[in-house]
């Protein structure tokens, strides 16, 4: 549990006794740092100090309650001012309370018990607030890309790339992929390093709501607009307001609504189902798709008009198999992970299991091999996990041995053992002559004519 901060306070109050009596009682609490001004424009003089509370007696020599509590708004909104007035004017007090006091005090006999409570009232809110802050602070850090995403692949590094320049805009985004590839990972890192940060991350899969909902679901509904329509209830595109919308799986989404979805974006209001109010919004959208939007397209179940409103900036996101020695990174990151959450020794990945791994076709892509290697944690008999360990799927393709070609020579099929080991590698022909046991130069050789290439 985090440590309070100290609470700066200001006590602006002319007549001395009276504000060394509050002065007196606030500093029971050692947390509280308090200064005393006699005029407002000492207090004001003073504000770039950023106290977090003002007590503000309402009638000074040099200004009135209101119009000091106007500057001082002006200069720092967040400050909470109470205000203390030896008259109990209602007017006065919902007058101050609607600028934006927090509180509105009359001078008696318990005043300063009164203040005593209300400002330990704001200090909590001050804690709150900075546990908030602090929280914010831990899952920007947690999406932050070369975090969350793992790899040291050159389509790991674009995406980098990719996701820096989504942030500094507005921009839709598009995000394409393989399932388990981690599309809403990199939705939530744009988000957490974009200026929209602070406001919400809603993600909605198309794919699990049911048809007849999904309408209501993003736009919401008033009540008794349908049958179990019991209250109104505001639709995701209204919850993402100064955040982000992520909608997954969107080719999902059927014909009808996607024209609703188009007059949505471009209006960028919503209308609520059994409703005429059109309420505005302000979200960033960001979707993502297992399937070729274009061909979609092309094969009439996806609107062309959608289509060309959501591209913005399009990310495709490179299967695991393509992602070279990644692979060992991830399964290397998902361990730690793994055994530090189930207080277990840490694993490691013996030679041979490594091998397994970088050769298996991963049709689950980061999701599988996160599933993969956890099973494996705890099927190893000690904390070496062995290939026998690992549950992979008969029948999935291997990533890195070719078929046999029966009608090709034996030189063709080691150019071609050779040009998959050098795909799945990045191309690094030191690591690759390592992994087949053959010298070095014969790789360059086979480059030189043409026998293999590097992608």
């Amino acid at each position: 549990m985090s440590v309070p901060l100290p609470v700066s306070i200001f006590i602006v109050e002319d007549n001395a006794w009276y504000g060394e009596l509050l002065e007196y009682k606030l500093a029971q609490n050692p947390d509280y740092v308090i200064r005393r001004f006699t005029t407002a424009q000492a207090c004001l003089d003073n504000l770039s100090d950023k106290p977090d509370i003002i007590t503000l007696d309402y009638s000074l020599p040099d200004g009135q309650g209101d119009q000091v509590l106007r500057q001082i708004k002006e200069r720092l909104p967040e400050v909470a001012v109470i205000a203390i007035s030896g008259q109990e004017d209602v007017r006065t007090a919902i007058g101050l309370l609607r600028q934006g006091a927090f509180d509105y005090l009359v001078k008696d006999e318990e005043t300063a018990d009164r203040l005593w409570n209300t400002v330990g009232n704001i200090r909590k809110q001050l804690e709150l607030r900075q546990e908030n802050t602090r929280l914010k602070e831990q899952i920007g850090q947690k999406y932050d890309p070369q975090r969350a995403i793992l790899g040291e692949s050159p389509q790991i590094k674009q995406l980098y790339t990719l996701i820096d320049k989504a942030a500094r805009t507005n921009i839709t985004v598009s995000i394409s992929g393989e399932t388990g590839t981690g599309k809403e990972l990199v939705a939530k890192a744009i988000h957490f390093r974009s200026d929209r940060r602070d406001g919400a991350f809603v993600a909605v899969n198309v794919a699990a709501i049911p048809r007849d909902l999904l309408e209501s679901e993003l736009f919401g509904h008033e009540k008794g607009s349908f049958t179990g329509a019991i209250s109104r209830r505001i639709g995701r595109f209204e919850e993402a307001h100064k955040g982000t919308l992520f909608l997954d799986e969107i080719s999902e989404m059927d014909l009808g609504l996607q024209a609703k979805l188009l007059r949505v974006l471009q209006e960028r209001e919503v209308s609520r189902v059994g409703g005429n109010t059109r309420v505005p919004f302000d979200a960033r959208l960001m979707v993502a798709t297992h399937r070729d939007l274009g061909q979609e397209v092309k094969e009439g179940r996806f609107r062309e008009d959608l289509y060309y409103r959501l591209l913005g900036l399009p990310i495709v996101l490179s299967p695991l198999r393509e992602r070279g020695d990644d692979i060992l990174l991830l399964a290397d990151a998902f361990l730690k992970d793994f055994c530090s959450q189930n207080n277990m020794a840490t694993c490691t990945l013996s030679g041979a299991a490594q091998q397994k791994l970088l050769h298996y076709n991963f049709p689950g892509n980061v999701r599988e091999l996160k599933a993969v290697v956890e099973l494996a944690a705890v099927l190893a008999e000690d904390d070496q996990i062995q290939p026998q360990d690992l549950p992979l799927r008969h029948g999935a393709t291997d990533a890195a041995a070719p078929d046999i070609m029966p009608n090709e020579s034996l030189r063709t099929q080691m150019a071609a053992i050779v040009q998959r080991y050098l795909d799945v590698h990045n191309g690094n022909i030191l690591q690759v002559a390592a992994k087949l046991q053959i010298g070095k130069s014969t790789i360059y050789r086979m480059v030189q004519n043409n026998e293999i290439r590097i992608r």
